[in-house]
């Protein structure tokens, strides 16, 4: 008697009743493993691990190869939203990862990873902002990576032993399947990235980068001046402003004499007549001065007429002898007989 076989047209039912985890099987059978680019889901960075593509799903997590700060490589592998919500599948997280070699695990973080053998690995995030609401991070742990079948394998058997998909049969399939909760959540868990990607990230970038950004700014350079130049090219002359009397210079009036400026006034530098030169009464022989019967050459007073010092020649003429003092033809006069 011959056991029945299933038809060939109907798919292998899935011995854990949810999806299968997505990876390539054949493509590491044949000594590579393929890798596929990150999702806008995915975060870029997880820890101090920067993520480069994605390794593998499942509905327990994401596996993900990345590099450290001195760019290690590693396997990253982060629970999803349902498993990180799930404190069973969090502690069966924890506890397949205390079991491996101390060598092979890099870091760990998130909730529930600071306790057993390895919890030297945590790493906590004391420096990040405080969190709006309180979900917690999700789990996750960097495994060594050298890019062979047998690393991509470890972190399939990881996520598998979270979803417990390899669990064995246990009795005689009857009655309903079991399904986990949270199976259909498969999102990556919460992560935190902080500091910000820019201008956290050191990777150097190329020349050919270096190069383009380089002739970007001399053609930026280059375009300013020359709309510099072609705005102020047409600007008119501007002459030069007149010189002022407060700015130290003299004006062009005050360097010939003038009869205002330069000859001694009559009444600031030049005696006047009362004040010490001699008078035209006094000082030519006038017919007046001559007659002695002129009344200013006869009176004995002594006014300013006859040639003698008259209070006034006294005060301002700072005490210098008149005319008639000093022997000018005034002496001779009428008045000098008395």
């Amino acid at each position: 008697m011959s056991t029945p076989q299933q038809p060939p047209d109907e798919p292998d039912a899935p011995h854990h009743g949810a999806q299968q985890a997505q990876w390539g099987s054949s493509a590491e059978s044949a000594g590579y493993v393929p890798v596929s680019p990150l999702l806008g889901e995915d975060p870029p960075k997880i820890g101090d691990f920067w993520l480069d593509a994605r390794l593998g799903a499942a509905p327990s997590g994401v596996a993900f190869t990345g590099h450290d700060e001195v760019d290690r490589p590693a396997v990253i592998i982060l629970l999803s939203e349902g498993a990180a919500a799930d404190a069973a599948a969090r502690e069966r997280f924890a506890g397949v990862i205390n079991k491996m070699h101390i060598d092979v695990v890099y870091a760990r973080g998130g909730h529930g990873q600071d306790t057993g053998r390895l919890a030297r690995k945590f790493r906590a995030e004391g420096d990040d902002p405080v969190s709006p609401d309180e979900r917690q991070m999700a789990s996750w742990a960097a495994l060594a990576y050298d890019g062979s079948p047998a690393a991509a394998a470890e972190a399939e058997r990881v996520l598998d032993d979270v979803q417990l998909a390899t669990l064995p049969q246990q009795g005689a399939a009857a009655g309903p399947d079991y399904r986990h909760y949270w199976i259909e959540r498969v999102k990556p868990g919460l992560t935190r990235l902080w500091p910000l990607p820019w201008p956290g990230r050191y990777d150097r970038a190329g020349w050919r980068t270096i190069l383009v950004s380089w002739l970007l700014m001399l053609l930026l350079a280059a375009l300013a001046v020359l709309i510099a130049i072609l705005i102020f090219r047409n600007q008119p002359p501007q002459a030069p402003p007149p010189p002022t009397g407060g700015s130290g210079s003299p004006p062009p009036q005050s360097s010939s004499p003038s009869p205002q400026s330069g000859s001694p006034s009559p009444q600031s530098g030049s005696p006047s007549p009362q004040s010490g030169s001699p008078a035209p009464q006094s000082g030519s022989p006038s017919p007046q001065s001559g007659s002695p019967s002129s009344p200013s050459s006869a009176s004995p007073s002594g006014s300013p007429s006859s040639g003698s010092p008259s209070p006034s020649g006294t005060e301002s003429g700072g005490g210098s002898p008149t005319p008639s003092d000093s022997g000018s033809p005034g002496g001779s006069s009428p008045g000098s007989r008395l």
